[in-house]
């Protein structure tokens, strides 16, 4: 009579999580901060997360550490839904009321800022890492905002200056033009809310800006770099939407479980080819410029869907068939482990 051997509950277990990982994962995709003019969070993680060059962002980093600019394309609140004045407290907007980012609340006179000239046209960029479809919406503050106190939802004009759904998306960045607030002076603050059509997430940033010439110019900020954070032992600092601080999402996929199978005599599964790493904007996009072949393209009709806008849970279903693929990988090497131990064993087929 055959003698039946049971799957090693360990391997049982490595299977099952492979299919979590990909059927049960975070299903954030979005990421991305306001570029033009710059926010607080990416302006200060280009100047160097390790070292940053203002005070201010020095003051970020000793107040929060650098795991917050490391990954500044992912401050957001997952499940906001429209909710932003209810979720986020007064004094925490820059934050969006998350402890890891709480260096960006700090009221200061001298975080860098753009310069603007009011109720002139301007042409706002938001960087994506990851697109998707949803809705803009950016406010500036009023004549209550002092940049040494706290930010709160009344220091704001109660309606968005600006409100673009579905913008086109040129270059890595969000086109959004539009006109800057008239009769605003000095230093402002405009607050941009990113909230998905496609998920109840949401993103946030904070820009500094300036309207007497004390700032820097517009449109010079650099595409940032992947972030890369130092090596930490594992359970290292993540954040806040769940993913290792420094992960940026459009280059580094997730590694597919299968690791665990090259442990067991056996065949090892092949490994999956890396993608290729996105290319860089050109100088040009990261002037704020049109190249010619984007000043010629006709203007896209207005609610009809963005041609380069990415397709809504693509990521997602990639990771549910890698994950699938994984977990029956694993189950063929481990059937084969079983399978070489039965050959060995002297009558494991018959009493």
């Amino acid at each position: 009579m055959p003698v039946r051997r049971r799957l090693p509950a360990a391997v049982l277990t490595l299977a099952t999580a492979g299919l979590t990982v990909g059927l049960g994962g975070d299903p954030a995709a979005a990421h991305g901060s306001m570029q033009n003019p710059l926010s607080r969070i990416e302006g200060c993680y280009l100047e160097g997360a390790e070292h940053p060059k203002s005070a201010a962002c020095r003051a970020a980093v000793a107040a929060g550490g650098t795991a917050a600019l490391y990954d500044w394309m992912s401050l957001r609140i997952g499940d906001a839904a429209g909710r932003h004045r209810e979720l986020i407290p007064d004094g925490r907007l820059c934050s969006a009321g998350s402890e890891m980012y709480k260096g960006l609340d700090l009221p200061r006179a001298d975080w860098p800022a753009t310069n603007l000239t009011a109720g002139s046209a301007f042409t706002f960029r938001y960087r994506a890492t990851a697109p998707h479809r949803g809705t803009f919406q950016l406010f500036v503050t009023n004549s209550s905002y002092s940049p040494t106190k706290p930010l709160t939802w009344a220091n704001l004009e109660p309606q968005p200056f600006l409100t673009v759904t579905d913008p086109q998306l040129t270059d890595g960045s969000y086109v959004l033009p539009g006109t800057v607030p008239a009769g605003k002076t000095g230093r402002q603050l405009i607050y941009a809310i990113w909230q998905r059509s496609d998920s109840p997430e949401a993103f946030y940033s904070c820009s500094d800006v300036v309207f007497d010439g004390s700032g820097t110019a517009p449109a010079t900020a650099p595409v940032p770099p992947p972030a890369t954070a130092p090596a930490t032992a594992p359970g290292g600092p993540t954040s806040v939407s769940g993913h290792p601080a420094g992960h940026d999402h459009t280059t580094t996929p997730a590694p597919a479980p299968v690791a665990a199978a090259a442990t067991a005599p056996g065949p090892t599964p092949p490994a999956a080819a890396a993608p290729a790493p996105a290319s860089p904007a050109t100088p040009a996009a990261q002037a704020g410029a049109q190249t010619p072949a984007q000043a010629a393209a006709p203007a896209p009709t207005r609610g009809a869907a963005p041609e380069h806008l990415a397709q809504t849970g693509s990521d997602r279903s990639l990771g549910i068939l890698a994950s699938i693929g994984s977990a029956f990988l694993l189950a063929g090497a481990t059937v084969a482990v079983v399978h070489r131990q039965r050959r060995r064993t002297p009558g494991a087929h018959a009493r």
